[in-house]
């Protein structure tokens, strides 16, 4: 004897029809947590700032911040970015040029020295050694030797030298105020010459 299906009552529609809206509720709140937790992950797994960025992530004390400005300042130098090379120094800077003649003042009058400079250079090379860094609260210096080489006007040049520059930190940032640069005196090279053979004159 076949049993006949009741017809489901409009009760049991009404309880099947929230149930089936609570369940869709559910998925839908499930998917949105799953989505949130994706973003913070990706978040976290962002690649750190750079330089380029928003600047260092670990707090670099007075003394590597100035060694990172005169590395910025030298390499800014080198290769004549001269929107990075006024980045480190001040407006008021005084500069002190290794050939004898009087200080240039101010960042407006030293960059059309600078750039005039520059074009007569190619494969400019400048590397320090020796960097002493003394900080004394807003005020800084730091001197380093250096070396020096280019091809100038077609001519290899090379020449070594010293640079003192004074720095003071203002809202925060340090900034060259002095660079005073002197260029050493240049030998010739001494001959030697094996035990009991001529040097030649």
């Amino acid at each position: 004897m076949e049993e006949r299906m009741r017809p489901v009552s409009c009760c049991a529609r009404r309880v099947i029809t929230a149930l089936a809206i609570c369940l869709l509720l559910l998925i839908a709140g499930a998917t949105q947590v799953s989505a949130q937790q994706k973003d913070k992950k990706n978040k976290n797994n962002s690649p750190l700032p750079t330089a380029t960025t928003s600047g260092p992530t670990i707090a670099l004390s007075d003394e590597q911040q100035i060694d990172y400005l005169v590395s910025t300042m030298l390499g800014a130098w080198q290769v004549g970015d001269v929107d990075k090379l006024h980045g480190t120094y001040s407006d008021d800077v005084t500069i002190v040029p290794g050939p004898y003649m009087p200080p240039v003042i101010g960042w407006n009058t030293y960059l059309p020295f600078y750039q005039q400079q520059r074009a007569r250079m190619q494969q400019v090379r400048m590397d320090r050694t020796n960097t002493v860094v003394k900080v004394n609260g807003n005020c800084a210096w730091a001197t380093y030797q250096w070396d020096f080489s280019a091809v100038i006007d077609g001519q290899p040049s090379a020449s070594q030298g010293h640079t003192t520059l004074v720095m003071d930190k203002r809202s925060g940032k340090w900034l060259i105020t002095l660079n005073h640069t002197s260029v050493a005196e240049q030998s010739a090279p001494k001959q030697f010459s094996a035990p009991g053979t001529a040097q030649p004159h």
